[in-house]
């Protein structure tokens, strides 16, 4: 039977962090669902009265990030009014890092959103990764940090959004049948190019799951067992000719997709974890 229940997560900030890790923590129970409230940019007193209005309506689980005392003192002891656990999520992280480096911490909000130059940088690999996106502007895949390659379906797009998140020109190249790649992709020499395959069947159920939802019904190709898995073979036989890594997305979230990447891409540029 799955449990319900309210999740107030509450920022001064974007409120990003505090999702995450809300998120990360609920993936760790069975069977419970989770009914997010984000209250962010929350930094005023009037703010913080709607946001206590929000907890009384729909009692949960609160947890926050907030630099300001005289606004945390103010959810702390309302949360307690209304009888609902309160939890600053990082605290006990900022104590340790206090102690641990001898320096007060500054208590700005948002100051992970900077506009300094990582902020640039990811800009910059969004645009990339727009611009490269499917295959797109193939003159200057050099200048990619990364370039993935695979069959239609296997979560190129979004990975790489997802690692131009942390800063890193992403580009994609489709693998196409009877279409040949793009002739700078076999001679590039700066980006680390990766390989990205799956399982015919869980491609095929992809596949159709993304034809049902653009109202595409019928027999194609694009999902006949038989020929998704020659597609899959044959992409393999590219990604074995070029020596390129390969990793299989089948059993992989974006997020983890991302992160084997970017252990090949550290690994490759002489960073130890």
């Amino acid at each position: 039977m799955t449990k319900d229940f309210h999740f107030h997560l509450v920022s001064d900030a974007t409120g990003e962090t505090i999702l995450s890790v809300a998120r990360a923590a609920v993936a760790q129970f069975e069977a419970v669902e989770a009914h997010e409230h984000v209250w962010s940019l929350v930094r005023s007193e009037r703010q913080l009265k709607r946001v206590l209005s929000g907890i009384e309506a729909n009692p949960g689980v609160v947890i926050y990030t907030m630099v300001d005392q005289a606004r945390r003192d103010q959810l702390s002891m309302g949360c307690q009014q209304i009888g609902v656990p309160c939890v600053p999520v990082l605290d006990p992280v900022l104590g340790v890092l206090s102690s641990y480096l001898g320096k007060p911490v500054k208590g700005t909000p948002g100051g992970q959103h900077a506009l300094d130059a990582e902020y640039f940088a990811r800009v910059d690999a969004m645009h990339f990764v727009l611009q490269h996106d499917d295959g797109q502007s193939p003159h200057d895949l050099n200048e990619a940090d990364i370039v993935v390659v695979g069959v239609s379906r296997t979560s190129k797009t979004p990975t790489c959004f997802y690692l131009a998140n942390r800063g890193l020109k992403a580009a994609n190249v489709p693998v196409v049948p009877g279409v040949a790649l793009p002739r700078e992709l076999e001679h590039l020499k700066r980006p680390l190019v990766v390989g990205l395959t799956q399982s015919p069947d869980r491609l095929v159920q992809v596949r159709r799951n993304r034809m049902t939802m653009l109202n595409q019904d019928g027999k194609t190709d694009y999902i006949d067992p038989n020929i998704v898995r020659d597609e899959i073979a044959h992409a393999r036989r590219l990604f074995k000719k070029h020596d390129w890594p390969v990793i299989d997305v089948t059993r992989r979230s974006i997020e983890e997709t991302a992160a084997a990447i970017l252990q090949l891409y550290d690994e490759r540029m002489g960073v130890m974890p």
